[in-house]
């Protein structure tokens, strides 16, 4: 049997801060089942491996016996998370909240035990706040407060508008963990505030303060920024098989390393024997195989996970097109356009500029063959399959 110093050391273990350790040991020694609260709010219908990394330590709470509280921020939504943005977000309608949130509890079972997971919605006691407990509510923090966030801070000093209700979404998650009495919530290192706040909010209404575990951000596709379905450099958790796998090839070598300890849970050790095999000359891309058969294996099955290696073998190994190709129409106003227009359109890349690195790179090929000249022109009528990289393809239609 697990002591609870051990459980302190399993439940900490990849995770960036803990507030704190000495407060998570006394209530292991309280109560035998913590109350764990995780926070997702239905902004976008996907969930994404960003999100796994910490649906995964939730699954490690769940085994070690504690009670999973899956919050549905069904009413923070209609806010949305000012945490790390330049400007208000849009207020997204309750119909958008709604069909985001089908697919969310669908996903959550490729991770977690349904059978042993509370799932709320914070709309069930926010709705129900009346105009006075919202102002108590407000008493208990100040805009001084507020305004230590970075993102705040910045928008302040750069003189662009910051809505009061941005201001409320702190407060409403924090108080979220007021009205579940969790010991225990846990999200990404950008939402410490807005954790450390219901910290706060919970001893001002007189409950012991939760533990506050803040876990790392998983580096999107392109290796720089995090991960999210907005910036286009994510991996659902729901897609198919053989794109997941396809995607999960097409990371660099040195994010691999990051991929095999924050979505596989592979210890630092293991990690460094792995780099000293590829200093000692294997090739990592038969390590990246190996990550992508687990990440496939842990979304969908073994089986699944074979046939999807099979499958970008047969595809990109050999060069062969995938079988179903997205069609775009590109409207040549000029008559002839070049392929870094093309390219640029049909969202291959972000802009012309990154069009013409691809090609000096030797990146791009039309109909199979690599293309050399960034001032190649393509004319009404012409039709071609053009490839950016090793798996992704757009059929054009000139028009």
């Amino acid at each position: 049997m697990i002591d609870n110093e051990e459980q302190v050391d399993i439940i900490c273990d990849g995770v960036i801060q803990v507030y704190s350790k000495t407060e998570l040991l006394d209530n292991l020694n309280n109560k035998a089942v913590l109350t764990v609260k995780a926070g997702f709010d239905p902004t976008a219908p996907d969930l994404h491996l960003g999100h796994y990394v910490l649906l995964r330590k939730l699954r490690e709470l769940q085994t070690l016996g504690h009670r999973v509280v899956f919050l549905v921020g069904d009413f923070t939504a209609r806010i949305g998370d000012p945490s790390g943005k330049t400007k208000t977000r849009p207020e997204l309608s309750e119909d958008e909240i709604k069909e985001n949130l089908t697919t969310y509890t669908n996903q959550v079972t490729k991770v977690l035990d349904m059978s042993k997971v509370v799932i709320k919605f914070n709309s069930s006691w926010i709705d129900k706040l009346k105009p006075s407990e919202l102002i108590r509510l407000t008493s208990k923090y100040t805009v001084a407060r507020m305004l230590e966030r970075e993102d705040f801070k910045s928008r302040y000093e750069a003189n662009k508008s910051i809505s009061m209700h941005e201001f409320l979404y702190p407060l409403l998650q924090g108080y979220d963990s007021v009205a579940l009495g969790s010991d225990i919530e846990i999200g990404g290192t950008d939402q410490t505030f807005n954790l450390l706040v219901g910290r706060h909010l919970q001893q001002s209404f007189g409950q012991n303060p939760q533990v506050v575990l803040t876990l790392p951000l998983l580096e999107g596709l392109d290796g720089e920024m995090k991960m999210s379905k907005s910036l286009g450099n994510y991996i659902g958790l729901d897609e198919d098989p053989d794109e997941i796998f396809g995607k999960i090839m097409s990371i660099s070598d040195s994010l691999m390393w990051r991929y095999f300890e924050l979505v596989c849970g592979t210890k630092r050790d293991e990690i460094n024997k792995m780099k000293v095999s590829v200093s000692n000359g294997m090739n990592p891309r038969d390590l990246k195989y190996n990550l992508a058969e687990s990440v496939v294996s842990r979304l969908y099955d073994e089986n699944i996970s074979d046939r999807a290696k099979s499958a970008f073998i047969q595809k990109f190994k050999h060069g062969l097109q995938p079988d179903k190709i997205d069609e775009f129409c590109f409207e040549s106003n000029n008559g002839s356009s070049s392929i870094t227009q093309v390219l640029k359109a049909s969202g291959l890349t972000q802009s012309t500029s990154e069009a013409r690195r691809l090609v000096a790179q030797k990146g791009i090929k039309i109909d199979g063959q690599t293309i050399a000249d960034e001032k190649m022109s393509v004319k009404k009528g012409d039709t071609f399959v053009i490839q950016v990289g090793k798996r992704r393809f757009k059929r054009v239609v000139v028009s």
